[in-house]
C-alpha cells in the first residue's frame, strides 16, 4: 500500500509541474509605447505654465518655426529638393563616383567640393536635400563631408560681411578657416572610416560605364538654371545700399525670372513638357507678380505648384524627378521642423529669449581660454543660424564682451551646424558618423579660436 501511495503522490507532483503554455502576448511591442505614452504623460503632467519664461520659450519656438517656414522653405529648400531629385535621377552614379567617389582623385574631389560655399548661398540646412543626393548616389564620404561643411561656411556674401562689420581680420580667417576645415575634416571622415570607404572604392570600379541621357553640356546648363534659382531668389540684403550686391539684391527678382524662364524653355526643349503647360504657367506666375509685387512669395510659390504640375503630367523621367524630390522632402523636413522646433525652445530667436537666457551665453564667452572657444563652438554648433544673420548676432556679443577667439569659433561652427542639421544627417549616414563630425567641427573650431585669439584676441 506504501508504494502505491508514493506512487501517487509522484504522478500529483508531476501534474503539478506541467509547464504552462507560452504567452501569446509580445510584451516588447507593448512596453515600448506604454513607456513613451507614460513619458509623455509625465512631460505634460509637470508642464512649468507658470512660468513666464517657459511661456516665453514656447511662443519663441513656434515663432521660430513660423519664421522659417516663410523665409526657407519656400525659397530655399524647395529649390534644393528639385535639384537634389535631378542629382538623384539624371547624374549616373558612375559619374558621380569618378569625380566625387571613394576611389576618385583626390585633389579634384576635395578641390570642387571646398569650394562649392562660394557658388551656394546656403545655410546648414539648405544644403542638406544636395549632399543627401549626391551621398546617395556614391560620392566618397570624405568629398560629400567636404560638400556639406563648405556649402553653408564658405558662403562669399557672408565673408565679405563679416569682414566689413566684424573686422578684416576676422573676415579673412574665417575663409581660410572655413576651406581648410573642410579638406581636413573629410579627410578625416574619409581616413576614419577608411575600411567602408575601400569598399565603396572597389564597388565602383565593376559599375558599367554612365548611360548619357543627354550631353555634358546640357546638363550643366540645365543644373546651372535651377542653382540660379536658389541663388538669387535667396539673395540676401547687403549692409550697406550701394555697390555690385545691392545692384544684385534689387534686380534678384528679375534674376530669378530670366533663369527660372529658361529652366522652363529646357524643360520644353529636353524633357518633353508640353510647350502650352509652360506657357500658361508663364501667364499665371507674371500675373501674380503684376498684383503683388510686394509679395514675391506669392508668385514664388504659384512657379512651384506650376513645375510640380508640369512635372506631374509629363510621362517618363519627369515623374521620376518630381518623386525623388518629394523623397528627399518627407525624409527631411519633419526632422528639420521639429530640430527648429528644439532649437528655438531652448535658444530663441535673435534677439529673443529662450529657455537658456542669453546672459548666460554672452557672460560665458569672454576672454580666449579654452572653456569659453568650446563653449562658443558647440552653442553655434547646436543654434540655427540663417545665412547672414550670424554677423548681427556677433556683432551684438561682441560687444557685450565676447573674445575674439570665440567668435571665430562660432563663426566656424554655427553656419556648417545646427540640431536640425545634426537629425537630418543622422537619417542619412547613421549616428556614428554624424558624431565623429560634429565632434571633428566642434574640436577644430575650439582650436581655431584659441589660436586666433592668442595672435588678435
Amino acid at each position: 500500500m506504501a508504494k502505491v501511495h508514493e506512487a501517487t503522490q509522484d504522478e500529483l507532483f508531476d501534474e503539478v509541474n506541467v509547464e504552462e503554455p507560452e504567452s501569446q502576448i509580445n510584451w516588447g511591442e507593448i512596453w515600448k509605447p506604454m513607456t513613451v505614452l507614460i513619458a509623455a504623460f509625465l512631460v505634460f503632467f509637470w508642464l512649468p505654465m507658470e512660468s513666464e519664461r517657459f511661456r516665453n520659450s514656447i511662443l519663441e519656438s513656434l515663432a521660430l518655426a513660423r519664421w522659417y517656414a516663410r523665409e526657407h522653405v519656400l525659397l530655399c529648400l524647395v529649390p534644393a529638393f528639385f535639384i537634389a531629385g535631378a542629382i538623384s535621377c539624371f547624374v549616373s552614379q558612375a559619374a558621380v563616383m569618378k569625380y566625387l567617389g571613394a576611389g576618385a582623385k583626390k585633389v579634384v574631389a576635395y578641390g570642387v567640393a571646398s569650394v562649392s560655399g562660394t557658388i551656394l548661398a546656403v545655410c546648414s540646412c539648405t544644403v542638406l536635400p544636395l549632399f543627401a543626393g549626391i551621398w546617395r548616389r556614391g560620392a566618397g564620404l570624405g568629398p560629400a563631408i567636404a560638400f556639406l561643411y563648405s556649402g553653408p561656411a564658405i558662403n562669399i556674401l557672408a565673408i565679405v560681411l563679416t569682414a566689413r562689420v566684424l573686422g578684416l581680420q576676422i573676415g579673412v580667417a574665417r575663409a581660410i578657416g572655413a576651406v581648410i576645415f573642410s579638406i581636413v575634416i573629410g579627410l578625416a571622415m574619409h581616413f576614419l572610416f577608411y575600411q567602408e570607404e575601400k569598399k565603396k572604392a572597389e564597388a565602383a570600379m565593376h559599375l558599367p560605364p554612365p548611360e548619357v541621357e543627354r550631353p555634358l553640356w546640357q546638363n550643366i546648363i540645365y543644373f546651372a538654371s535651377m542653382v540660379g534659382v536658389l541663388i538669387f531668389a535667396t539673395w540676401g540684403k547687403p549692409a550697406q545700399p550701394i555697390g555690385f550686391w545691392n545692384a544684385v539684391y534689387q534686380m534678384k527678382w528679375w534674376l530669378t525670372s530670366v533663369v527660372a524662364l529658361l529652366l522652363g524653355v529646357l524643360l520644353v526643349l529636353w524633357f518633353r513638357v508640353k510647350a502650352y503647360k509652360v506657357v500658361l504657367s508663364i501667364i499665371v506666375i507674371a500675373a501674380l507678380a503684376f498684383t503683388f509685387p510686394h509679395e514675391p512669395l506669392i508668385p514664388f510659390s504659384a512657379g512651384i505648384i506650376c513645375l510640380s504640375i508640369c512635372l506631374t503630367t509629363t510621362r517618363g523621367e519627369t515623374e521620376t524627378w518630381f518623386l525623388a524630390t518629394w523623397d528627399f522632402a518627407k525624409l527631411i523636413l519633419p526632422l528639420l521642423f521639429g530640430g527648429v522646433l528644439v532649437a528655438g525652445l531652448l535658444l530663441g530667436r535673435p534677439g529673443y529669449e529662450g529657455l537658456i537666457p542669453s546672459r548666460w551665453v554672452s557672460g560665458l564667452v569672454g576672454g580666449n581660454s579654452l572653456a569659453a572657444n568650446l563653449f562658443a563652438s558647440v552653442v553655434g554648433a547646436f543654434m540655427y543660424f540663417a545665412t547672414l544673420t550670424e554677423v548681427p548676432i556677433l556683432q551684438g556679443l561682441l560687444g557685450a564682451g565676447m573674445g575674439k577667439g570665440p567668435a571665430l569659433a562660432l563663426l566656424l561652427a554655427g553656419p556648417a551646424l545646427s540640431l536640425p542639421n545634426m537629425l537630418v544627417i543622422r537619417s542619412v549616414m547613421g549616428t556614428k558618423k554624424t558624431m565623429v563630425y560634429v565632434t571633428l567641427v566642434v574640436i577644430m573650431s575650439t582650436i581655431a579660436g584659441i589660436i586666433f585669439g592668442s595672435y588678435f584676441g
